[in-house]
């Protein structure tokens, strides 16, 4: 079955870093888009950044760009989000997210999320 399990989350300090994974299994990662998104407490979950494929092309939100990149090892079934100068509105759970289409229904599949806390 599909599985996307994030690791590389932690507590840093403001102008920190961090990277994120995101290992998937049961499907084939080379042939599928990866999202990366965040949830801050009582807010709904929002788009930080996208990376497609094939080609690889990257999109952001605006509040992440030139700070935040996502890549992708299909080799390893993995993505990740580097995340520099981070800043304390960054706090939030970070999941990775894929979509499929199966016999033309849509399926969305979530990682469990990683915490990352931007904190003196």
């Amino acid at each position: 079955q599909v599985q996307l399990v994030e690791s590389g989350g932690g507590l840093v300090q403001p102008g920190g870093s961090l990277r994120l994974s995101c290992a998937a299994s049961g499907f084939t990662f080379s042939s599928h888009g990866i999202s990366c998104y965040l949830q801050s407490p009582g807010t709904e979950r929002e788009l930080v950044a996208v990376i497609s494929s094939p080609g690889g092309i990257t999109s952001y939100r605006d509040s992440v760009k030139g700070r935040f990149t996502i890549s992708r090892d299909n080799a390893k079934n993995t993505m990740y989000l580097q995340m520099n100068s981070l800043r304390p509105e960054d706090t939030a759970v970070y999941y990775c997210q894929v979509v499929r289409i199966v016999s033309g229904t849509r399926y969305e599949y979530w990682g469990q999320g990683t915490q990352v806390t931007v904190s003196l």
